[in-house]
């Protein structure tokens, strides 16, 4: 049982926490942005999510205490329908994490930024002017690609992507894993099916993604 008890504390803890900042947020912010605006914040339809497993954390805490001496013995099956909740949220949990996180949680700025739109899965934005420019950062995005030249092909990790909503551009950043001197940075054009990519060929508009993208880290 104190097993039981330690692990429903564990969760209650980390998700708790969770759930209060964005539940925080969601409060701060909805009478200054409009109800379109916050309901594309995927922390806002993700929320409910989050706050029902509270809500099984405790029935899961109360089902523990009632437990008899006979039924130590046995597993619980309070905590395998925890287990079994958050692996069918599995991919909202990531999400929810990064959202609490994420510079757009708690602001009410009215942007031309593509927001959430531009959102993948375990991904979050680390750095935002409000005006012009924001990062991006992503949990494990990979992409294969080849070189033009030489035909070869290789796996690369995506360190960051910037946009620019003056000129309404993306830009990615990518580092070959096999390689951490093989670095690009790229025009990102994200596609309903395909992501397609391009070269940028304006030595100016190139320094300016890198230093917008190393003024983040």
């Amino acid at each position: 049982m104190d097993n039981d008890i330690d692990f429903i504390n564990g969760e209650r803890r980390y998700f708790g926490k969770i759930y209060t900042d964005v539940a925080y947020a969601i409060s701060e912010i909805s009478p200054f942005v409009s109800e379109r605006d916050l309901n594309i914040r995927k922390y806002v339809t993700k929320a409910p999510i989050l706050q029902e497993y509270i809500k099984l954390l405790d029935s899961a805490e109360a089902e523990c205490k009632k437990k008899s001496l006979f039924s130590m013995f046995k597993s619980n099956p309070s905590i395998a329908l925890l287990q079994d909740y958050k692996a069918k949220h599995k991919e909202n949990f990531k999400q929810l994490e990064k959202c609490s996180h994420c510079t757009c949680l708690s602001c009410a700025f009215d942007c031309n930024f593509k927001k959430c739109s531009s959102c993948r899965s375990g991904s979050m934005l680390h750095f935002c002017d409000k005006k012009k420019v924001n990062v991006r950062k992503f949990e494990n995005f990979t992409l294969d690609l080849t070189n033009n030249d030489t035909g070869r092909a290789s796996k690369y990790i995506v360190l960051g992507v910037v946009e620019n909503c003056e000129l309404d551009r993306l830009y990615i950043l990518l580092q070959n894993l096999s390689n951490s001197n093989d670095k690009l940075v790229l025009h990102y054009y994200p596609g309903i099916k395909d992501d397609s990519y391009g070269e940028i060929t304006d030595a100016e508009e190139f320094d300016f993604v890198v230093e917008t993208y190393q003024c983040a880290e």
